[in-house]
């Protein structure tokens, strides 16, 4: 069967990578978190102390990235590389967290990230999660999904994933960061977070895991079935 483009936008903390990674494997796809690459080059631009407020700045510092998906054979998944380097646990950190949206809303930044998640989908078979996957890297995707859920199950669900690497971390801290991203994610002048109009909304608020994947399957084998007598 001919493979498909399936992308999956959504907020914070709603389960996107999970439900993309789940469902790559399902369908010996492949997966990119474009998510973790906006993490990398949050990373990189605190590690060099980029002032992401220059936009000369940030161009010479994108100059001198590289990212680069890598299977991890002990997890059997694909780890996040910034310059040959394996930085899928540091880009997971609650600092970069803080700062993600706000590098991901340059211009210059998403261009540059946008490029190259076009080129690694350019042969189909991928699910792709992020923010504006479905309205702006692949906009003729076959199947969009947009993930949503109540923004306290939202605080919970980021909560216990932050607090098993930190446990000095408040519920607190984590609503007022998912807010910020929010805001900051659904605000920004190019290419902001929101639906686009052929997607379909799957709200995972009282799903488990499994449940969601069913739902996502369902749409996904649908889709494939359709373009093969498209």
């Amino acid at each position: 069967m001919e493979p498909i483009i399936i992308t999956i936008d959504g907020y914070s903390s709603c389960g996107k990578s999970t439900l993309a990674r789940q469902l790559a494997n399902e369908l010996n796809y492949v997966f990119i978190d474009s998510g973790a690459m906006y993490r990398a080059i949050t990373l990189y631009f605190l590690r060099h102390h980029i002032d992401w407020n220059d936009p000369v700045a940030v161009k010479d510092a994108l100059s001198e990235i590289t990212l680069e998906f890598q299977y991890n054979g002990q997890t059997g998944q694909s780890d996040m590389f910034l310059n040959d380097e394996d930085v899928e646990m540091l880009i997971r950190d609650m600092l970069v967290s803080e700062h993600v949206s706000e590098v991901s809303a340059i211009r210059e930044v998403r261009e540059f990230a946008v490029a190259q998640q076009q080129k690694m989908g350019s042969r189909k078979g991928i699910v792709m999660d992020g923010r504006d996957i479905g309205t702006t890297v692949f906009p003729d995707a076959e199947l969009k999904i947009f993930v949503t859920a109540d923004p306290q199950v939202r605080v919970e669900r980021r909560f216990k994933e932050l607090y098993a690497k930190n446990p000095g971390i408040t519920l607190e801290e984590v609503k007022t960061n998912l807010e910020m991203r929010d805001y900051i994610d659904s605000n920004r002048e190019f290419s902001p977070l929101r639906r686009a109009g052929d997607a379909v909304i799957l709200d995972n608020s009282n799903m488990t895991r499994e449940e969601q994947l069913k739902v996502a399957l369902k749409w996904s084998r649908e889709k494939i079935a359709a373009s093969q007598t498209a």
